[in-house]
This record gives structure tokens, C-alpha cells and sequence, in this order.
């Protein structure tokens, strides 16, 4: 029997999970380039204050290494879960990593200034992220072990 004989047909679902995250993580790829280019207009009109905007502007070098893992790992892992290449699970793997270390960063290491009450709720975004990569690395993963990623 040849590989694409046994290979898994693809579902529906994949299609809707591999587009819907690939808008998710492209916005995510937006608001990286705009708020690390200091993009003030985008900055403001998403609601941040000087205080915030100075908290981005101060961020330590290296948390840039955890935020481009988390943003262009999760664009990658979108793009390779359409393409149906079993590469998504470790991109995407990268992403949740990247994720976590800016969710401890923010949380623990350094909280950032409280937030405008306009954009209050933006205080559990870091969370929802966490469990958005959580969730697509395992729904790649789930995709891999069923044979309908190669």
C-alpha cells in the first residue's frame, strides 16, 4: 500500500481550526510588529495609556526572545497545519513556550501598570493565550497521532 493510500483524509475541521488560527496568530503578528516598531497610533487606539506604552518601551531585550517564539511560532504552526505537514506540533510547541514565559513575565516578573478601565478586561489576555496554544498544539497533535498531517 503507498503512503497516500494510508494517508488520513483530511477532516473539515481542519480547514476551520488551521484559518481561524491563522487569523488569531496573525493578528497576534500585527500587534507584535506595531507595539515593537512603537506604532503609537495602533498603541493608543488599542486603549494603552503612557503608562503602558512606557512599560513596552522598557521591556527587557530579552523578553523579545519569549514574544517572537510565542507570535511567529504560532504563524508558523497555523500555516503548516493548512499546509497538513506534522511540523505544526513542534511550532506550535515552540508558540505555547513563548506564551507561558510572557504570561510568568507579566504575571510574576514584571506586572505591567494597571490598565485603563476601557481596557480592563485585556488583564486576562495573557491567560486566553496560554490556553489558545495550548489548545492548537493539541489539536495538531491529535492531527499528527491520526495520520492527517505527514
Amino acid at each position: 500500500m503507498t503512503d497516500i493510500a494510508r494517508r488520513a483524509a483530511t477532516p473539515w475541521h481542519l480547514w476551520l481550526v488551521g484559518l481561524l488560527s491563522l487569523a488569531w496568530n496573525g493578528y497576534g503578528a500585527f500587534d507584535f510588529i506595531q507595539t515593537t516598531t512603537r506604532g503609537e497610533a495602533y498603541m493608543r487606539a488599542s486603549g494603552f495609556d503612557d503608562a503602558m506604552i512606557a512599560y513596552f518601551t522598557a521591556m527587557p531585550t530579552w523578553m523579545y526572545a519569549p514574544w517572537i517564539m510565542g507570535v511567529w511560532g504560532a504563524v508558523l504552526g497555523s500555516l503548516l497545519l493548512l499546509a497538513r505537514s506534522r511540523w505544526a506540533v513542534p511550532a506550535y510547541a515552540v508558540s505555547l513556550i513563548g506564551a507561558v514565559v510572557s504570561l510568568i513575565y507579566q504575571k510574576a516578573l514584571n506586572p505591567p501598570p494597571p490598565l485603563p478601565e476601557a481596557v480592563k478586561m485585556m488583564e486576562w489576555m495573557p491567560y486566553g493565550i496560554v490556553v489558545i496554544a495550548l489548545l492548537l498544539l493539541w489539536y495538531a497533535w491529535t492531527m499528527a497521532k491520526k495520520g492527517v498531517l505527514r
